[in-house]
């Protein structure tokens, strides 16, 4: 934040003349180091969101395969079992 300070000084010389004088002066709130803060703050935040999202992904991937693999083998149980009573039904 800017801060402002006015100030305004009177004089009158011998003559009667009134001089004034009006400084104004502006100065920044030193804000500069608190922006780059919370700019890395941010940067950080977004640098933690991604790799948490990505290994949330990594895992829906793994948890997706450990299915595939399953429904897999209960695919191949079904048809030893299958093998097996076509077995049976024929004699062998």
């Amino acid at each position: 934040m800017a801060d402002d300070r006015i100030t305004e000084t009177r004089t009158t010389d011998p003559q009667g003349n009134t001089h004034t004088t009006v400084t104004h002066d502006t100065r920044s709130g030193g804000g500069g180091g608190g922006k780059i803060a919370i700019l890395l703050v941010l940067v950080l935040l977004v640098a933690v969101g991604v790799w948490f999202f990505t290994q949330q992904s990594g895992a829906e991937i793994a948890k997706d395969n450990a299915v595939a693999d399953a429904a897999n083998q209960v695919g191949e149980a079904a048809n030893q079992v299958g093998d097996a009573a076509q077995d049976a039904v024929n004699g062998e």
